[in-house]
């Protein structure tokens, strides 16, 4: 008999060999009908695979993510079984999971894809499913792996094998395909109820541009058609919010060839979006205690030999520039100019916590293949902000920085999130991360204490964290639901050691402060990309860069609509007159369009008795009001930054 230690502390006792999916049907035939994996002894197993000595055991299901990565590295294996009945001879390289999804690369010979080639490959995976067929895994000597493959003439697969030796070799089967494979799958075909193949492209043989182009062809699969029909509704929708579209339809930001890529030109529209997410920033940060400082783009190499940021981020830096024989380099980021500022000046405990903000801009090297819109760039405007305190000091200090974070998301109508705790990876030290074992355990045990008295919902990820410590990263979910990484709250050890600091404690001795390195709302960059797709561009009015627009009803109303324009603006309102010789349906539609939050018409009516009719964004008619009573609601409107 083996001991079966589950999720809950509760031991249970099966015969050796039994597998994950019998001990479920123990449990409950229902659960049993959900299981797709399980994580046994910390590694990810088939449901189906024999536990021969005492384990942990969680079961997964739909609702983890390693279930689900098993569920689509599982559809890539069955597209894969589709793809060789309909083109006999295909060969295949990888066909791993994505966050949403999976793809699979093969080479097809002279055979190009078409959409109606994907239509019947979805028609015969939905076959294939429906017909149950097992995963059997079996563990395979490397010459009978390289005999099947070479009798099957893939070179791919036989590439693949050249890394592997025998004890380490595994196939799977199901149906009448066999591939190489580690690992793990779902028990069998029949839990894929949902089948949409979603893109076809070119991917080089292992990422080489002088290898062979294959075709990548992507799919996305789910336990239920409602679940599927509910994601490709929100991919049209996110095609409507993509930021890229939306920053340059409203003027958001532009990029050009001759400034290069990856370096955003911001736009009067989005200058005015920046300027309204920095004034709350400052006024939150001031009530909270923070000093603001700034700091130069450029510094000594010395500097970031100091820190630690050469080597463990060199990649991410741009090359220094060599000036009366000293190397320079642009800024990655703010923390080491932050700890000069420190040590400018003595310290003593009367001036912990310290707290220094800047919204520094900082460079950092994304490769070309990694920029993407705002939300990958090479210069980036940080909402960044290091905390010196004592131990003693920290735990209220990291609290508040994530009350900092509540705040905002409630400011933002962001209702889902999650703290992701990224911690270090023991055998990395010296390497990735900072040589102190000791330091590490207790600064993670700290954070964790920390987001556990709050009852803040978190993640642990091993092998995330800085190189100094480690770090929260923030996962937030979009009005549609996709998810982006906004910022991040890190514990630093590391730095104030290599930069000497200290304050002076109550004893009258020395004393290592820790940092807190913390960016609540992220970069500009990303940010504001998150806003556009959040709010599919129509901004509330605090934010919006045009907030009112006076729609005169003919020439004849021109200078009333000026007087009115006149009052919003000297009330401190963004607010332009539309004195074009248009019909007014055609102003009210472009006003619309251009998402601005009010429009305001005026006709005679109106300036006989010194009133608008007011229009809102989506919403239509709001009837007619007096100037003034517009000016006192927008203003208060704006002052509250109501969502």
């Amino acid at each position: 008999m083996i001991n079966i230690t589950l999720p809950d502390g509760a031991v249970r006792q099966y015969e050796s060999g039994v597998s994950a999916l019998d001990i479920a049907k123990s449990i409950s035939e229902g659960l049993a009908r959900k299981v797709l994996a399980a994580n046994v002894n910390g590694k990810v197993w088939d449901a189906t695979r024999p536990i021969n000595e005492d384990a942990t055991l969680n079961l997964l299901t739909w609702n983890d993510a390693d279930g689900k990565n098993t569920f689509w590295h599982s559809s890539a294996h069955l597209m894969a079984e589709a793809v060789e009945d309909k083109f006999p001879g295909v060969k295949f390289w990888v066909g791993p999971p994505l966050e949403n999804g999976f793809y699979y690369d093969m080479d097809l010979g002279d055979k190009k894809l078409t959409e109606e080639d994907l239509l019947a490959l979805e028609k015969k995976m939905n076959e294939l499913a429906k017909q149950n067929n097992s995963f059997i895994r079996k563990e395979i000597s490397k010459d009978d792996a390289v005999k099947y493959f070479s009798e099957k003439g893939d070179e791919y697969k036989l590439d693949l094998l050249n890394g592997l030796n025998d004890g380490e070799i595994t196939f799977y089967t199901q149906g009448s395909f066999t591939d190489l494979c580690r690992g793990p799958h779902i028990p069998n075909t029949g839990f894929i109820k949902a089948i949409k193949l979603t893109n076809i492209a070119g991917a080089y043989w292992k990422g080489d541009e002088k290898n062979k182009m294959l075709t990548r062809v992507y799919g996305i699969t789910f336990p239920q058609q409602k679940e599927l029909d509910e994601y490709l509704l929100m991919l049209e929708e996110a095609k409507k919010r993509d930021h890229r579209k939306l920053g340059k339809e409203l003027g958001i930001y532009t990029m050009n060839d001759d400034i290069g890529p990856g370096l955003i030109l911001w736009m009067p529209n989005g200058t005015v979006i920046i300027e309204e997410l920095e004034k709350l920033a400052k006024e939150t940060e001031l009530a909270a205690g923070y000093k603001r400082v700034v700091t130069p783009h450029i510094a000594k190499e010395n500097l970031y030999l100091t820190s630690g940021h050469l080597p463990y981020y060199a990649d991410s830096m741009f090359p220094p520039m060599v000036m009366d024989g000293e190397k320079y380099y642009l800024k990655a980021m703010n923390c080491p100019h932050h700890h000069k500022i420190f040590d400018a000046e003595l310290k003593s405990y009367r001036d912990m916590p310290y707290r220094l903000a800047e919204y520094g801009t900082c460079y950092r090297y994304e490769q070309s293949g990694e920029l993407f819109g705002l939300m990958r760039v090479r210069c980036l405007h940080m909402n960044d902000a290091h905390i010196y305190c004592s131990k003693e000091q920290f735990a209220q200090e990291f609290k508040a920085v994530n009350d900092m974070y509540l705040k905002y998301f409630e400011i933002f109508g962001i209702d889902k999130y999650v703290m992701r705790l990224s911690l270090h990876d023991p055998e990395k030290l010296g390497q990735k991360y900072v040589n102190e074992p000791a330091l590490w355990l207790e600064t993670e045990e700290l954070v964790r204490n920390v987001l556990i008295d709050a009852k803040i919902p978190f993640v642990e990820v091993k092998g995330e964290g800085a190189f100094y410590g480690p770090k929260i990263d923030v996962q937030i979910w979009s009005a549609i639901g996709r998810e982006f990484t906004l910022a991040t709250n890190q514990v630093d050890f590391a730095q104030p050691r290599s930069f000497k600091l200290s304050f002076t404690n109550k004893n009258n001795e020395p004393e290592i402060p820790l940092v807190i390195h913390r960016a609540p709302l992220g970069t500009h960059e990303r940010f504001i990309g998150f806003l556009l797709e959040h709010y599919a561009g129509k901004f509330p009015v605090w934010l919006a860069p045009l907030q009112v627009k006076v729609l005169p009803i003919s020439d004849k109303f021109i200078d009333y609509a000026n007087e009115v324009q006149k009052q919003l603006s000297k009330a401190g309102v963004r607010v332009e007159t539309d004195d074009r010789n248009e019909k007014i349906g055609k102003k009210i539609r472009e006003a619309e369009l251009s998402r601005v939050p009010y429009m305001l018409v005026v006709g005679e009516k109106e300036m006989n008795e010194n009133k608008v009719s007011v229009r809102r964004q989506g919403k239509g008619d709001a009837g007619m009001e007096s100037v003034q009573d517009f000016v006192n609601s927008i203003t208060e409107e704006i002052k509250e930054r109501k969502g």
